[in-house]
C-alpha cells in the first residue's frame, strides 16, 4: 500500500494543515502524521523546519492547552496529567501552569457555583459527591476541603 505522505512536501503540508486547525505539540503531531502514513525519516526534518520557522511551538501549544482546559473548568492537577500523557516534559508543563496567571481558587469556586449552585453540603454523602466531582476535575483535595468548609481559598 502506497502512502499519501511519501514526500517531504506532502508531510510538511499535512503538518501545516494540522497546525492551521489548532496548536499541536511535537509528540502529538508526530503521532498524527504517522497515523496518516508518513515515515519517521520524513517527519523529523519537516517538524524541525516548522519549529525553526516558528510554526510549531511547544510553548504556544502549552499556553493554548492550559488556557483552553482552564476555561473548560479543569484544574491544574488534571491539566498537568493530560499534558504529561501527551509526552510533554514536566518542567515545561510546570512553567506553563505557573505562567498562565490563572487563579485556581477562583476557577474552583466558579465551577462549584455552576455545578452545585454554591450550596455547602450538609450531608456527608453530598459532601463526598461534591469532593469527588471537583477532584476528578483536577483540583487539590486541600482546596476543595477549604471551599466546602466555607473557608478562604487564598
Amino acid at each position: 500500500m502506497s502512502s499519501m505522505l511519501d514526500t517531504p512536501v506532502a508531510v510538511r503540508r499535512a503538518a501545516m494543515d494540522l497546525l492551521a486547525r489548532r496548536e499541536h505539540g511535537r509528540v502529538e503531531l508526530t503521532r498524527k502524521l504517522r497515523q496518516r502514513g508518513a515515515a519517521d525519516e520524513l517527519i523529523d526534518p519537516a517538524l524541525d523546519r516548522l519549529a525553526e520557522e516558528g510554526l510549531l511551538s511547544e510553548t504556544r501549544y502549552l499556553e493554548s492547552f492550559v488556557a483552553s482546559r482552564a476555561r473548560g473548568g479543569y484544574g491544574p492537577l488534571r491539566i498537568r496529567e493530560e499534558l504529561a500523557q501527551r509526552g510533554l516534559p514536566r518542567d515545561a508543563i510546570e512553567q506553563a501552569l505557573n505562567e498562565a496567571e490563572i487563579d485556581w481558587g477562583e476557577q474552583l469556586r466558579e465551577l462549584w457555583q455552576r455545578k452545585f449552585a454554591g450550596q455547602i453540603p450538609q450531608e456527608m454523602r453530598d459532601k463526598a459527591k461534591q469532593m469527588r466531582f471537583l477532584a476528578y476535575r483536577g483540583f487539590a483535595q486541600e482546596q476543595i476541603g477549604r471551599l466546602l468548609r466555607g473557608a478562604s481559598l487564598d
